[in-house]
């Protein structure tokens, strides 16, 4: 049967797949949109299906804000092409949107599924986050590669914005030095005692040197000590009670 152009248009712009294969899906389905749709997501499937041992090191962060809450999430792809076209990010903020909708363990295969057909790469959903405080500041990046939200407490939403740009540039993996995980201290202590032995220094001030070492470290993970990068004169901890707040979370994602 003849397939008209306004047929196929309107099964693209469901699908935002090629004008081809909307053409052979609706002269397949004999011109049923639904049909036609469906056709495009069984194969869709069936493609992703041949794609799973793909690699999806590209994505975006993408988050949602309502009221008291703030959903983070990692939507992953393939290419740098895929993650920077506009139709992906305003699609993957849409999908943290349901999550915050719906709760960030809602199962949103479907929606992927269509997403992964309109976009013709393997698409995985990582890392929903959940921060939920009377004060969040959230800030993303314009590469859309990093994104942070941070929870304050007697502040403002702009002040908690300008520690979340700085989550995204100092990259803190802590809130405070002793919830540095021990695993990576003693990994460190592997270096630094290499490091002393090799020194020359005498081991009586070993322990002194360490224990500096460890200090530092532990510092410049946490969000709290570490230099506030729109004031270094001050860490962030510091700068937040100068202006009568407190740090009480972060959320730090990252492609």
């Amino acid at each position: 049967m003849s397939i008209s152009l306004d047929q196929i248009k309107i099964l693209r712009d469901k699908t935002g797949v090629s004008i081809t294969a909307c053409k052979k899906a609706l002269e397949e389905a004999g011109g049923d949109q639904d049909k036609a749709l469906e056709l495009l997501r069984k194969k869709g499937e069936a493609k992703a299906a041949s794609r799973q041992d793909r690699s999806t090191s590209e994505g975006v962060v993408a988050f949602s804000q309502s009221g008291d809450k703030t959903v983070l999430v990692k939507v992953l792809c393939e290419t740098d092409f895929v993650a920077k076209n506009q139709d992906f990010i305003d699609a993957a903020n849409g999908l943290a949107a349901l999550l915050l909708e719906r709760g960030i363990d809602a199962d949103l295969s479907a929606e992927v599924a269509d997403l992964s057909l309109k976009m013709g790469e393997k698409l995985v959903l990582a890392n929903p986050t959940l921060v939920q405080g009377n004060v969040i500041g959230v800030y993303v990046h314009s590469n859309h590669k990093l994104g942070a939200a941070v929870e304050l407490e007697g502040a403002t939403a702009d002040l908690a914005k300008q520690v979340a740009m700085h989550v995204t540039a100092s990259n803190p993996s802590t809130l405070n030095p002793q919830d540095v995980p021990q695993e990576l201290i003693d990994k460190e202590y592997v270096i630094w005692n290499d490091e002393m032995q090799k020194s020359g220094k005498p081991k009586e001030i070993w322990d002194k040197i360490l224990t500096g070492k460890e200090t530092k470290f532990r510092k410049g993970l946490a969000l709290s000590t570490q230099d506030f990068v729109i004031d270094p004169s001050v860490d962030v901890a510091t700068f937040l009670k100068n202006n009568s707040a407190e740090l009480k979370n972060f959320v730090n994602l990252r492609v």
